[in-house]
C-alpha cells in the first residue's frame, strides 16, 4: 500500500506541462512587417511638407527655363509658367553671346578666372591649414581656433568697405586681383577641413608612415590627401558657388565692365531699362541667368559621387 501511494502522490502533484505558445496573429505579423526598417511607416504630413519644399525649390528653375524660350514681347504677353506662341530659346542664346560685341563671353571668362584662382586657391589653403591645425600641436593653437570661429561669424559685407579702402591704398581696385585675393580666404572652409581632418586621418596611420621612413610631405600627399578628398570636394563646391555668385565685392571693387563677372554684368543689362534711352533686354538677362547656373549644376553632378562617399565614410563599423 505504502509503496503504491508514493508514486501516485508524486504523479498527482507534478506540475502541468507548459502549454505551447500560440503563434502571433496574422494581423500582428503584417503590422510588424509593414513598419519594419525595410518598409518604414509613411507619414502623410511629412510627405506633404517634403512636396511643398520640392515645389518651392524647383518652381523658380521651371520659371527660368520657360521664360528663356520667350522673346522680349512674349515675356510681357504670356503667362509666366507657360510657353508663349514662339519658341525662341536658340535665338536668345545666340543673341546673348553676340549682344554688345559679345561682352557676355568676356564676363563668362572673367567668372571662370575668379573661380579657378579664387575658389581653387581658397580650397588649397583651407586643406593645408585644416590639416596642420588638426594634426600638429603648436603654441597658440587655441587662439587660432578662436580667430577662425570669430571669422566664420563675421559676415562678408561687414568687411567689404575696409577691404576696399585697403586695396585702394595699394592701387589694386578695378583689377581682377581685387576679387581674387579676398576670395582666397574662406574661414568656413578652413574650419570644415579642420574638423574633417581630425576625424578622417587616424594618428596611428601617420605614425606608421613615419616609422617606415616617410617624410611629412610624402605623408601628406600619399597618405592624407586621399583620406581628405571628400572634404576637399565639399569645400571646393562651397567656395565655387560663393565665388561664382559673388556680387557685392565686384560691385564695389570693379568699375570697368570688361572685368565684370556674370552676376554684375547681368545686373548691368537689367538696369538698362531704367536708363534714359536704354533698351530693355530682359529676355537676354533671363537667358544669361539660365546659362550662368548650368556650370554649377554640372559641377555638382560630376562631383557628387566624391561628396556622397565622404558623407558615408565611417558610418559602418567594421
Amino acid at each position: 500500500m505504502g509503496s503504491t501511494a508514493g508514486p501516485a502522490t508524486l504523479t498527482s502533484k507534478a506540475a502541468p506541462a507548459p502549454r505551447p505558445r500560440s503563434a502571433p496573429p496574422v494581423a500582428r505579423l503584417r503590422s510588424r512587417r509593414r513598419h519594419s526598417v525595410a518598409r518604414p511607416r509613411r507619414s502623410l504630413l511629412l510627405t506633404s511638407l517634403t512636396g511643398l519644399v520640392v515645389v518651392y525649390s524647383l518652381l523658380p528653375l521651371v520659371w527660368l527655363v520657360i521664360s528663356a524660350t520667350k522673346t522680349q514681347k512674349g515675356l510681357a504677353s504670356s503667362f509666366g509658367l507657360w510657353f508663349a506662341g514662339d519658341f525662341a530659346l536658340w535665338d536668345n542664346i545666340t543673341e546673348t553671346f553676340t549682344y554688345d560685341d559679345g561682352v557676355f563671353t568676356r564676363w563668362l571668362l572673367n567668372t571662370l578666372l575668379y573661380v579657378v584662382l579664387g575658389a581653387g586657391g581658397a580650397t588649397v589653403l583651407a586643406v593645408l591649414g585644416g590639416y596642420a591645425l588638426a594634426k600638429f600641436a603648436f603654441p597658440g593653437k587655441r587662439a587660432v581656433f578662436a580667430v577662425v570661429i570669430g571669422a566664420v561669424a563675421v559676415p562678408g559685407t561687414a568687411l567689404a568697405i575696409p577691404t576696399f579702402l585697403m586695396f585702394s591704398e595699394m592701387g589694386l581696385t578695378n583689377t581682377p586681383w581685387a576679387v581674387i585675393i579676398p576670395s582666397l580666404i574662406s574661414p568656413f572652409g578652413l574650419y570644415l577641413m579642420w574638423v574633417f581632418a581630425t576625424e578622417a586621418i587616424p594618428t596611428e596611420l601617420m605614425e606608421a608612415a613615419r616609422m617606415d621612413g616617410a617624410g611629412e610631405l610624402r605623408i601628406f600627399f600619399q597618405v592624407c590627401v586621399p583620406q581628405l578628398a571628400p572634404g576637399m570636394v565639399t569645400v571646393l563646391l562651397f567656395t565655387m558657388v560663393h565665388t561664382w555668385n559673388n556680387y557685392f565685392l565686384p560691385l564695389i571693387m570693379i568699375k570697368d565692365p570688361d572685368w565684370y563677372p556674370l552676376p554684375l554684368g547681368l545686373s548691368a543689362w537689367n538696369a538698362q531699362a531704367a536708363t534714359a534711352g536704354g533698351q530693355p533686354v530682359f529676355h537676354l538677362v533671363i537667358t544669361g541667368s539660365l546659362i550662368t547656373i548650368l556650370p554649377l549644376i554640372a559641377a555638382f553632378l560630376l562631383l557628387q559621387r566624391y561628396w556622397q562617399s565622404g558623407l558615408a565614410a565611417g558610418s559602418v563599423k567594421e
